[in-house]
């Protein structure tokens, strides 16, 4: 009772059944590398901002591009702020995730070690974005004379990594990504790889608003995803049997009550035409004989022969 499974219906079901599957697999395993990649990137974070603070000469260069496990490495510079050639980065977010504005960058000259001479971009923190977007924001003033500043190293922003477009055309000294090969063609000077993320010290006011160290508590829905895919591949066998099983008890149903009925039709015709499926040949006979029986029998003809 199975050969339904040969139709073209259920050919094309277990097809699809059959690609599903694999898919299903292969989804949930994507999901579960992503889940492996964010909890190796909290450990990262949290390794790299808890470790103790290095120069920056350490982990970058001029025209360097910073590794993966340097990043949101603890890092200190001291140098003089170039106020002249700070710019504001467009559309950036507070620490509340809501509050469009910018992020102040300044240049920091150094003035020891071995990139004396060298400059550093530092991220000093957001300000709002205000009602003109044309012109240059107001912007707290950098500390003057020497500074030693603390902070997280990040790798320079591309749109590829960042998904931001790099718009051309803005207005003056806005920019759309923190690159330090950009800024280096403004500069004319060497910069540093990367930027550093400030942490400290505290700007007075509370302004600009320091950036908040990433979030590497949470893992994300990742792994939940792929149990779910995982699920859904396993449920495809499952419906695919169910509805196996119930399509061949439909069948043997559909069969037996055709059956019944064609048996009720052959037992309404007993062949003597009155439709009580009784055979009254024999009783009709048993009737005509009896009747036979009682009639009177006939006269005997009587001949008189005549005398001559």
């Amino acid at each position: 009772m199975y050969r339904f499974l040969l139709s073209r219906q259920w050919v094309i079901l277990t097809l699809v059944g059959l690609v599903l599957i694999p898919v299903m697999i292969k989804l949930g395993f994507w999901q579960y590398h992503r889940h492996e990649h964010r909890v190796a990137q909290n450990q990262l974070i949290a390794d790299n901002l808890h470790a103790a603070p290095v120069p920056v000469t350490d982990l970058t260069a001029p025209g360097r591009t910073l590794p993966r496990d340097d990043m949101w490495r603890r890092v200190t510079a001291s140098g003089t702020y170039d106020t002249r050639h700070e710019v504001v980065v467009r559309q950036r977010t507070a620490a509340d995730e809501k509050t469009i504005g910018y992020y102040v960058l300044t240049p920091l000259v150094l003035d020891q070690g071995p990139r004396k001479g060298s400059t550093v971009l530092v991220n000093r923190g957001w300000i709002a974005a205000g009602n003109d977007l044309t012109r240059f924001p107001d912007v707290p003033a950098a500390p003057k004379g020497r500074v030693t500043v603390t902070g997280r190293m990040m790798a320079d922003e591309t749109t590829e990594g960042s998904g931001i477009k790099d718009k051309r055309g803005l207005p003056d000294r806005q920019v759309m990504l923190i690159n330090s090969a950009q800024q280096a063609e403004t500069l004319h000077r060497p910069v540093l790889g990367g930027y550093i993320e400030q942490t400290a010290p505290d700007p007075p006011g509370g302004t600009p608003e320091l950036v908040p160290e990433p979030d590497h508590d949470s893992i994300g829905p990742h792994m939940a995803y792929a149990v779910q895919w995982w699920l859904f591949a396993a449920a495809v066998p499952v419906g695919w049997f169910v509805l196996a099983r119930r399509e061949r008890k439909d069948r043997l149903a559909a069969a037996a009550n055709g059956a019944e009925a064609a048996g009720d039709g052959g037992a309404g015709d007993d062949g003597d035409g009155d439709g009580d499926g009784k055979d009254d040949s024999k009783g009709t006979g048993t009737a005509a004989s009896r009747t036979a029986e009682s009639a009177p029998p006939e006269p005997l003809s009587r001949t008189v022969a005549s005398t001559d």
